[in-house]
């Protein structure tokens, strides 16, 4: 097993007895802190008292699951087992309970714990409550946790409450993306081109700053293209699936719908066509439109095989199942900065093409906006001064693909 030498680094501390009571990995994307911070906590429970008890928690179960749970299996072996139905987990013969850290309400499943260690996957995305509970629940003698985590803004809880609170027994161990030199030097200079402004400062540098001003800054009328110039590139690489996002109007806002095409391997993404309408005469009315919509999109781009809708009105969700003839699916609805990231990610990289008869989507993209009100956290401005509900359908037809765009 190989290590960098800020793994290595990592390690001595723990073998040295340098551990704190709260342990946090932080920094860039594809910096090793993950894997460091999974092996640390796997050795540091091995020596651990075996009649007590543990905890692995991330934002939800199915993110713990996959960043960490897999990974520490195909490391481990029999070593470490897991139940997801029963929420917990043998690692070398110690109890782990499994839990998600999603909302205030989520605290409440820890009430009572007596835990002597626990690890955190990706705490930025935590709810401030759950941890609060969880570090109370850290009683027995000795108890540590281990956290990793990107840096978000610099008044975010984490590095408000914990990273800048000198009076806590707290380590904090910082990775950048060029303390792996396990990575292909190719996919090291993409990722440095993908990430821009904020985004690169946190993912490549791994530094703690606000988001301000535009928030798609490199798009430009590169990234938009004709009739003609669209159809050129897609005779060169045609496309193998398309999805259509909708998002539904209400209180001042618009219904939209916008199909995104995906060329072979997902190397290219094209916003091919946009329904608009602020109107909202009717629940009627809509049904009848997405109908129409998805036909004539179908007879124009036979790669369309699924429609992606907000999940919050039900009810057209299944009108529109029985109107039109193709798949009809709730969105995913990732948090709004996962996919504004996917998007600065392609338009960076020269992947990401918006056909000139999308005027809102190509207006939504110039003019959202960063809400500089908001200090302690990233949140696109939603005032009514800009076209939300293009960027929210738009995102809803691309976010499923995140693992093909992208590669994790």
């Amino acid at each position: 097993m190989e290590f960098s030498e800020k793994q290595k680094q990592a390690l001595r501390l723990l073998k040295n007895g340098g551990l704190r009571r709260i342990n946090i990995f932080e920094g860039s994307v594809r910096s090793g802190k993950t894997y460091i911070s999974m092996i640390m906590w796997a050795l540091w429970v091995a020596v651990s008292p075996e009649d007590k008890a543990y905890l692995m928690s991330a934002k939800t179960l199915t993110t713990l699951k996959r960043n960490v749970l897999e990974p520490l299996k195909e490391l481990l072996g029999d070593a470490f087992t897991y139940n997801m139905y029963k929420k917990e987990g043998r690692l070398f013969g110690r109890r782990v309970y499994l839990e998600g850290a999603s909302n205030s309400q989520s605290e409440g499943k820890i009430r009572g714990m007596t835990l002597a260690g626990a690890y955190c996957d990706e705490l930025t995305l935590f709810n401030e409550e759950f941890f609060v509970m969880l570090l109370s629940r850290l009683s027995e003698k000795g108890a540590k946790l281990f956290a990793t985590t990107n840096p978000d803004a610099p008044a975010h809880w984490v590095k408000r409450s914990y990273l800048d609170n000198k009076n806590l027994d707290l380590l904090s161990l910082k990775f950048t993306l060029d303390d792996n030199p396990f990575l292909p030097t190719d996919y090291v200079a993409a990722l440095k081109k993908e990430f821009h402004g904020a985004f690169y400062e946190r993912y490549i540098l791994g530094e703690w700053v606000a988001a301000e001003g535009r928030i798609y800054e490199e798009f430009t009328s590169a990234n938009v293209v004709t009739t003609a110039e669209l159809a050129e590139k897609l005779n060169e690489a045609p496309l193998v699936t398309s999805a259509i996002g909708v998002d539904y109007g209400g209180n001042g806002s618009a219904s939209a719908f916008v199909h995104v095409g995906f060329d072979a391997g997902f190397r290219n993404v094209y916003v091919l066509s946009e329904f608009y309408d602020k109107r909202n005469r009717s629940a009627e009315s809509l049904i009848s439109s997405f109908a129409e919509y998805t036909e004539r999109e179908r007879e124009r781009f036979p790669s369309l095989s699924a429609a992606y809708c907000d999940s919050a009105e039900q009810l057209l969700v299944k009108s529109f199942r029985q109107s039109a003839r193709i798949e009809v699916r709730n969105a995913l609805k990732k948090p709004v900065n996962t996919r504004i990231n996917m998007l600065n990610r392609l338009i960076a990289a020269g992947r990401f093409f918006v056909s000139e008869d999308c005027p809102h989507v190509i207006e939504a993209i110039q003019s959202a906006l960063w809400d500089e009100s908001c200090l302690h956290k990233d949140v696109r401005l939603d005032d009514g001064t800009s076209n939300i509900d293009s960027l929210d359908a738009m995102e809803y037809a691309f976010e499923r693909c995140e693992r093909q765009l992208f590669g994790w």
